[in-house]
């Protein structure tokens, strides 16, 4: 399957958009986010699992001198502190409000019944009040690994007329 890209492909020198949160930016590089290979803002780099894997590898041989070069060179020195915090909407307790468990294929199931019913990402998240990304994630098949609650799940559910849970 073919990974998702937000950018454009016109090649006409634009910024293109972060893979995770959207935002436009000329310094986009690629990042492994939970599984998923995407390109990332320096503001979203710190969520690269691959980097935290080399700092760990780094901190245990005390200094990193077989550090490739480049790799160094165009690492972000910025770490992720643990705090989750900005990931959350305030009020939000996905304990009161599990996901279900999610039938094969629903992110794709998901994509396509939103393009069938002639909607852009951001009309229906908008549409449903939640964040775009949030929608991105369920499409992407991510909605585990991004925290998605099961109130989110059920109104696309029922906003395109789909069966995503079992």
């Amino acid at each position: 399957m073919a990974k998702y890209s937000t950018g454009g492909s016109s090649g006409s020198g634009e910024a293109d958009a972060c893979e995770l949160c959207g935002t436009e930016s000329a310094s986009l590089r690629p990042a492994n986010v939970a599984g998923a290979d995407l390109d990332v803002c320096p503001d979203c780099a710190p969520h690269d699992d691959n980097a935290h894997k080399d700092n760990k590898k780094t901190d245990q041989s005390g200094g990193g001198s077989d550090r490739n070069p480049v790799e160094a060179a165009n690492s972000d020195t910025t770490m992720w502190d643990g705090d989750t915090s900005h990931w959350e909407e305030e009020g939000t307790d996905y304990d009161d409000d599990p996901l279900p468990y999610l039938v094969s294929g629903y992110g794709s199931v998901a994509e396509e019944a939103r393009q069938d019913a002639g909607l852009q990402r951001g009309e229906l998240a908008d549409e449903l009040e939640i964040p775009e990304s949030d929608l991105l994630a369920i499409e992407q098949g991510r909605a585990n690994q991004a925290g998605i609650s099961g109130s989110v799940v059920g109104a696309l559910e029922e906003r395109l007329d789909i069966e995503l849970a079992e």
